[in-house]
């Protein structure tokens, strides 16, 4: 059974319940599934890419073409399974709380006192690759992600490295990518360079909660550690 039908059974549960705000969508992710912490943190996951695009889309007021496209590679949903995933997205954008409340809730599922939880950062990833889908960080919805960077607990230096992955900074971008302070020895790059491909394989990310129908959000993070390393060994050798 994919993320899909387990995800669309429990938005139809819980929407024939008294859930009336995306707030108690992630209350019952606690509760449904408590006995299953793996399944817990998937539909956490799925149902967080769903609830907080919509609410990037009302803070931003424009939802363009390319932001379309660019949510429905991220979610390939099959077709028995739409209406579902239209409906949670709907409730999103109506539903009268902030959307700071939901990403509060939903950090409290990494538990407290866990820092850059690695599986915010792959929400907060995702929500960026839509955002800058049309080639722009638009201001308010660079504003809305940096706000639920911080509520999810990631530090200012880790959401500039995950921010340099879907925005060019300039000059030292590629340092930024990586997480390394610019001016270190190739060897020290990389070896930096193959702990990040390591730690953010597509099997790493699925063993920690990223559903498998999210894959290309992985594939895209690696893409942008790639290239930044490749970037930084080509200066460096030439210099």
């Amino acid at each position: 059974m994919s993320i899909w039908d387990r995800l669309g059974d429990f938005i139809a549960r819980i929407s024939a319940s008294t859930a009336s705000g995306i707030a108690d969508f992630v209350e019952a992710v606690r509760t449904v599934f408590s006995g299953d912490a793996d399944l817990r943190r998937r539909v956490a996951f799925s149902i967080a890419m769903i609830a907080l695009s919509a609410k990037m889309a009302k803070a931003d007021g424009v939802v363009t073409q390319d932001e379309i496209r660019a949510f429905r590679a991220i979610f390939e949903v099959p077709p028995e399974e739409v209406g579902h995933v239209a409906r949670l997205y709907d409730l999103a954008k109506r539903d009268v709380a902030g959307y700071e409340i939901y990403a509060e809730k939903l950090a409290q599922l990494c538990g407290s006192g866990q820092p850059n939880c690695m599986m915010l950062e792959d929400v907060l990833d995702g929500l960026f690759h839509i955002a800058t889908a049309d080639g722009v960080l638009h201001e308010r919805e660079g504003q809305f992600l940096h706000r639920v960077s911080g509520i999810f607990g990631i530090d200012e230096e880790h959401y500039q490295t995950i921010l340099a992955r879907h925005v060019h900074l300039g000059e030292a971008d590629p340092y930024t990518v990586l997480g390394i302070e610019r001016g270190r020895p190739l060897e020290e790059v990389k070896k930096r360079y193959h702990k990040l491909v390591a730690d953010n394989h597509p099997d790493r990310l699925i063993a920690r909660g990223l559903p498998k129908e999210f894959i290309k959000i992985a594939t895209a993070r690696l893409a942008a550690i790639n290239a930044a390393y490749e970037t930084i060994e080509r200066r460096l050798k030439a210099a």
